[in-house]
């Protein structure tokens, strides 16, 4: 993606000037007419070795949820004491603990003192505000409600932030269990085995059939370590690539939603997301087709994705959303009922509301279950790997000592 600095003219008549992102001069220019601005100049943006260094770094500060959070609730605050919107993001971006958070603050207040809306200023930051966030604030701003649309969007945050907590939380403990397991087994096998192989030589007689295969094992292990410690990544890497194919991000988003034991648990997160998100979107009075457009954008699944623009379509055509979520098959039934109902009483806000709190809790209850299911279960896996290990390795030791008994 290149940048473009450009000098323009605003529909008031006052000259703006800034940076512009598109693959080409081309597009950077109709993105520049689409914001109704006459271009005076317009070239590549040049930047030096540091600045380019800087972009690149990847220890370089980026806008967190945390900060979002903290800026939607502040500016509601400001916007609601009838503070006008530049000053009270003057006020915030003095505030703004993030270097990178408090940057975009100062561009988004320049863009806005130049005449743009606030959405479209936000929109020319996706890194820092997502599109959902800019929906929401394009209907606050027609609907003049922005201090409760701000208010609303930083409780569906913390929420979301919450939910992605829990489901790190459950993710996290048996990743690392299973990292560390695999790391202790690859030691023994490579380093502790090759010792007893030297005590086994000198015994003169055969070994069991166990041992010989974790010998084996071992040989192999050593000979091929490095590429045995690079497989994980080798694979990680190609793995990232596929994903970013549309076939491959749908297929390995399908087969987490049906992969045992996590499956669930992912599928209750999904569901729970897009019908708060769904929620809050309708609720803060985003038209309906452009709010399904921007669920399944944010859904952060290809199959969720696929099935919301399916929905869409459907609704375009005269029918109800609770049809074809249905016919997707990824929704449980009482989801499908409760968005039927909704939509029948009009209260479609409130009881996607309502789902998306019942699957909070669930996905509440499946993370406990989930750990102390798995904790027992990492343990008795352990307790096999290790202690076929330590038998194999004893077994010549136990044939070597009747051996000895029958000559004695």
């Amino acid at each position: 993606m290149a940048a473009f600095t450009y000098k323009a003219k605003l529909p008031s008549g006052a000259t703006t000037q800034g940076v512009i992102e598109a693959q080409e001069l081309r597009l950077a220019l109709e993105k520049l007419k689409l914001q109704k601005l006459v271009i005076l100049e317009i070239q590549p943006q040049t930047q030096n070795l540091v600045e380019t260094l800087k972009k690149l770094s990847p220890f370089r500060p980026k806008p967190t949820t945390r900060d979002l959070v903290l800026f939607s609730r502040q500016l509601s605050t400001l916007v609601s004491a009838g503070v006008p919107i530049v000053q009270g993001l003057s006020i915030l971006e003095a505030q703004a603990e993030n270097p990178a958070f408090r940057e975009v603050l100062s561009k988004v207040r320049e863009d806005i003192e130049s005449g743009l809306s606030i959405s479209d200023a936000l929109k020319k930051h996706p890194r820092a505000f997502p599109e959902l966030y800019v929906s929401m604030i394009r209907a606050g701003e027609v609907g003049g409600i922005l201090d409760a649309i701000l208010e609303r969007l930083s409780s569906y945050l913390e929420a979301a932030e919450a939910l992605r907590g829990k489901i790190k939380s459950a993710m996290m403990y048996p990743a690392v269990v299973i990292t560390i397991a695999a790391a202790v087994t690859l030691f023994l096998i490579a380093f502790v085995i090759p010792t007893f192989k030297e005590i086994f030589s000198s015994f003169g007689a055969g070994l069991p059939y166990p041992t010989r295969v974790l010998i084996s094992l071992s040989d192999f292990a050593r000979k091929n370590i490095l590429y045995i410690l690079a497989s994980p990544f080798v694979a990680s890497y190609f793995l990232k690539r596929y994903y970013r194919t549309p076939d491959g991000r749908y297929r390995i988003d399908g087969y987490f939603l049906r992969m045992p034991i996590f499956g669930v648990l992912i599928r209750k997160a999904a569901i729970a997301k897009l019908t708060r998100t769904l929620g809050t979107l309708v609720k803060s009075g985003v038209p309906i087709m452009q709010a399904m457009d921007t669920v399944a954008k944010t859904s952060g699944n290809a199959v969720v994705e696929r099935a919301m623009f399916a929905a869409r379509e459907s609704v375009r055509e005269g029918e109800r959303i609770a049809e074809p979520l249905k016919k997707s098959k990824i929704f449980p039934p009482m989801v499908t009922q409760m968005i039927a109902v909704g939509e029948e009483t009009g209260n479609l806000d409130q009881m996607l509301s309502k789902i998306a709190d019942f699957y909070d809790q669930e996905v509440d209850t499946a993370v406990k279950g989930l750990t102390s299911m798995i904790e027992p279960l990492v343990i008795v896996v352990m307790g096999i790997i290790i202690g076929g290990i330590v038998i194999a390795m004893f077994m010549p030791m136990f044939q070597l000592g009747e051996l000895a008994g029958k000559q004695g």
